[in-house]
């Protein structure tokens, strides 16, 4: 099904921002050490007529399935005669701020899209430009929510890899029961989602049977502010806009999908209780309604449990137009790597429309052998998902909708913008969401304190990146 190589956002542990931070500002003050200095003085780091020879390090990056390795055998072969070392496991950010702080930093990392602002600010990762022009990396095939990621001043600083949206899944027999459709959970119209969730929820003795509506809060809270028309951070990623009042209804909508199901502490139990990558899933076991979810969650299902009674749509704004909120990887070289030639056409090459072919032809391959279908790869490349798209081959329903879908969200996507505070940021946004959710504090006044610190934060983020810069 759809490729996803990350752990996903829904269920990654929260990132320990402070440590993050902390780290980051011992990379600012040692940056004269390492040569890192200003984050736009790096770019005689790469040069474009290097010989590629040695070893290139590798971070945050295992190749442990098909569309990885035919990819990574491409790379290395362009890469000759350079040894590739690739470090297990996902990015382990303090190790990696560690080694930038000390001077040894790996050649290339790959990392989540969201982390790029911070390090970009702090010097840690080099502007691509010349790796980009060297390499003749070809930035406009890439999709424009997935560069803003990780552009910063104007600079690119990643290569984005893999993409991630999310869709609508929801549980036809139980819709079906309600006398609902998946119109009515899909997002359009905010009162019939809270009309059906109370009415696809089921309670036996004060626990829940059922959950009707999850909206998946706290990290979806930027689909619901963009799907009424408001953006959490201005598209310049200078300004936050926390305290918009569109924000504020946002949350209080989200939010009140769980106050009417006994309140957030006891869906959250009761949800995480459930078998959520084996046979007895939420779905499965029909004790979900409907939810958002990214859409490597629809390989899970169809792997697990293929004749769930499933039913899907993209997520729609107010409007009922498609919405998704994009995230997803991306390759960076940090300060001071000893090869970023090696790592500017790894990177290159990982990311090409070949690459990304060659990958769908080894997973069409094996699924096929499998029985099963292709149902697609989300890149950052628009290009290649075009070309992926073409390769598709039938699944059946209701899993060739869950597909079109997934490729109908993918074309109306927004991201949040790169800024030089991201890790800060995320972090008040996310105590805000959670302090309502607790009961400790309303949507307004959680709100209205996250302005003020992420606002303090972004504005000591930029300060320090012109001031470097």
């Amino acid at each position: 099904m759809i490729h996803q190589a990350r752990t996903p956002r829904a269920t990654r542990t929260r990132r320990t921002f402070a440590g993050i931070a902390a780290a980051l500002t011992t990379i600012a003050l040692a940056s004269c050490a390492v040569g890192t200095g200003g984050a736009t003085k790096s770019d005689a780091h790469y040069d474009p007529g290097a010989e590629l020879t040695g070893t290139l390090s590798v971070m945050g990056f295992s190749g442990v399935d098909e569309v990885a390795t035919t990819r990574a055998d491409m790379a290395r072969e362009a890469l000759g005669d350079v040894e590739v070392k690739l470090a297990e496991g996902e990015l382990d950010m303090q190790q990696l701020l560690s080694a930038i702080a000390a001077g040894d930093p790996p050649d290339l990392i790959y990392a989540d899209r969201d982390q790029i602002g911070s390090l970009a600010a702090r010097g840690a990762i080099i502007p691509l430009e010349p790796c980009i022009d060297g390499e003749g990396i070809p930035t406009g095939d890439f999709d424009e929510s997935a560069l803003a990621q990780v552009s910063l001043n104007d600079e690119i600083y990643g290569i984005p890899e893999f993409n991630s949206v999310q869709i609508i899944m929801a549980n036809q027999q139980l819709l079906d029961a309600a006398g609902l459709t998946v119109a009515d959970v899909n997002g359009s119209d905010w009162e019939k989602v809270s009309a059906a969730s109370e009415k696809l929820m089921k309670e036996n003795g004060g626990k829940l049977d059922v959950i009707g509506f999850d909206s998946k809060l706290p990290e979806f809270l930027p689909l619901w502010a963009r799907a009424n028309g408001a953006d959490l951070i201005s598209a310049d990623g200078r300004t936050a806009q926390l305290d918009d009042p569109k924000v504020i209804e946002a949350l209080t909508w989200a939010a009140s999908i769980y106050d009417d199901q006994g309140g957030f502490d006891k869906v959250k139990a009761y949800r995480d209780s459930a078998d959520f990558f084996g046979k007895g899933n939420q779905f499965a076991t029909n004790v979900l309604g409907a939810m958002p979810m990214e859409q490597w969650y629809v390989n899970v299902l169809n792997d697990v449990s293929p004749d769930a009674p499933l039913v899907f749509d993209t997520v729609r704004d107010r409007e009922g137009e498609a919405l998704a909120y994009a995230s997803g990887s991306a390759w960076a070289i940090p300060a001071g790597s000893d090869d970023p030639e090696a790592a500017c056409r790894w990177a290159r090459v990982m990311t090409s429309v070949d690459a990304w072919k060659a990958a769908a032809e080894a997973r069409v391959e094996l699924r096929d052998a499998d029985g099963k279908p292709f149902t697609g790869i989300l890149t950052g490349n628009r290009k290649a998902d075009a070309e992926v798209e073409t390769m598709l081959t039938d699944g059946g329903e209701p899993w060739d909708t869950a597909v079109k879908k997934v490729y109908e969200a993918n074309e109306h996507t927004f991201a949040l913008p790169a800024n030089p505070a991201d890790a800060e940021f995320t972090d008040a946004v996310q105590d805000a969401v959670n302090a309502v959710l607790n009961g400790q504090k309303d949507p307004a006044q959680a709100l209205g304190e996250a302005q003020d610190k992420a606002q303090k934060a972004l504005d000591e983020g930029w300060s320090k990146l012109e001031k470097n810069g």
